[in-house]
């Protein structure tokens, strides 16, 4: 196939304007493809990576419930439980809502036991322990922020108020933490607050609450019966509970922003729908201008099979490169994106643009190819060849409704709309 290369470029720059055109249009289609389907990506595997020995126990109704802290011993002395920890959503905002990342006010010996996979030097976990105001922020965050040990940050929390009436917290920075490895390290983009501070500072009606309890297991295999176990021991009370593996409870969490893939995967049908319009009009046309060249080409002793390859090609070849160009784009556009964002083009979403160039070269190519391949070199010669059934069907879309508003509008048909 490399001696036909000269073909298929040449008929590529016959016209050049409407080709960089078709180009630009396929590489601003596969970029947004490429950025929803990393996106996609993102919240279909976003809590693959958390500890499986791991589950999370809230309010049966919602997340969004507290919950007393009176029921952590009882959650602690269900038989293969190793620690429990509690968390609460702190909701504040730095720098006068410019800035917004999640804090979690916990207590720091119980984080340290649930979660192992946070690091730290010893004296700073001393340190958060000891200190009410204390605060430790993950490594990307204190980067991103310039944050040292001992700087005051102050937030401004939509969520809770002090006993004064102020929502002004400030917090006292003790250690920065970091992931156990890669991929908790892209995770290092939050904050911890003591507890103690918290609770004794906030209103009295809401002292004494957790949103939600942390229980790490002995072994993940008994995690679905300790799961049972724990609502079994709150049902039929005014605590009744709700446990899932951390895996669920971050998918759930997520979900209450809507349906992401179904958004994603909506928004992408639109996308390819739109280039495969934008596509096929233009190689229809192409072939279209070039029936003449074509009866020549198997005039010369080009079989039909070949030229109908030729026309393959070309539409592939164009697809390539816009979907390489627009991934590319994808890409470059990913990495100018703030840490708490992990977006990456993987092998998925590669995945996904191939399988797109390949039914865009299908779907657009095609058609157009098949009426290469039956043309007859007397009709084409003649100026008689015509277009396939799915090509007269498209422009038949295309044409009928500017011919009825005109019909509308009271505008006479030109001579060659006129009926026979």
């Amino acid at each position: 196939m490399l001696k036909f290369t000269g073909l298929v470029l040449s008929g590529l720059t016959r016209r050049k304007l409407r080709t960089a055109l078709t180009f630009l249009s396929l590489v601003a289609a596969f970029t947004l493809l490429g950025l929803l389907q990393a996106v996609n990506s993102l919240f279909g595997g976003a809590a693959d990576f958390l500890g499986a020995n791991r589950l999370i126990t809230q309010a049966s109704t919602s997340f969004t419930q507290a919950l007393p802290m009176r029921l952590l011993p009882q959650i602690e002395a269900v038989p293969g439980v190793r620690a429990v920890s509690h968390s609460q959503f702190f909701g504040g905002q730095y720098q006068e809502g410019r800035s917004f990342f999640p804090q979690f006010a916990v207590n720091p010996q119980r984080l340290r036991n649930t979660y192992p996979e946070w690091v730290m030097p010893e004296d700073q976990w001393r340190n958060f322990v000891s200190t009410q105001d204390g605060a430790i922020v993950g490594r990307l965050l204190a980067d991103q922020n310039g944050w040292k040990v001992g700087d005051i940050v102050p937030l401004n929390s939509f969520i809770w108020t002090r006993v004064d009436g102020s929502r002004l917290w400030e917090w006292r920075v003790v250690g920065i933490f970091d992931g156990r490895d890669e991929e908790w390290q892209k995770r290092a983009g939050l904050m911890y607050l003591n507890y103690g501070q918290f609770d004794e500072g906030r209103t009295p009606g809401a002292r004494g609450l957790a949103g939600v309890f942390i229980v790490q297991v002995d072994d993940p295999t008994n995690s679905e019966r300790i799961a049972s176990t724990i609502d079994a021991k709150f049902a039929n009370s005014a605590e009744e509970t709700k446990t899932q593996s951390e895996q669920e409870f971050q998918l759930g969490f997520i979900r209450q922003l809507g349906d992401i893939g179904l958004i994603v995967n909506l928004i992408t049908g639109a996308v390819f729908f739109s280039i495969l319009f934008l596509t096929g009009v233009a190689m229809g046309q192409a072939v279209r201008e070039r029936i003449p060249e074509l009866a020549v080409l198997k005039c010369l002793g080009f079989r039909d099979s070949q030229v109908m390859w030729l026309v393959l090609a070309e539409c592939f070849v164009l697809c390539l490169l816009g979907a390489l160009g627009g991934m590319l784009l994808a890409t470059l556009a990913m990495q100018g994106l703030p840490p708490e964002f992990p977006v990456s083009a993987d092998a998925f979403v590669w995945t996904v643009a191939g399988i797109s160039v390949l039914l865009l070269t299908l779907l657009v190519g095609l058609p157009p190819a098949l009426t290469a391949q039956r043309l007859k070199i007397v009709d084409a010669l003649a100026g008689r060849a015509g277009d396939s059934p799915l090509e007269q069907a498209l422009r038949s879309a295309i044409e009928w409704p500017a011919m009825g508003w005109r019909w509308l509008i009271g505008r006479p048909l030109r001579p060659q709309e006129e009926a026979p």
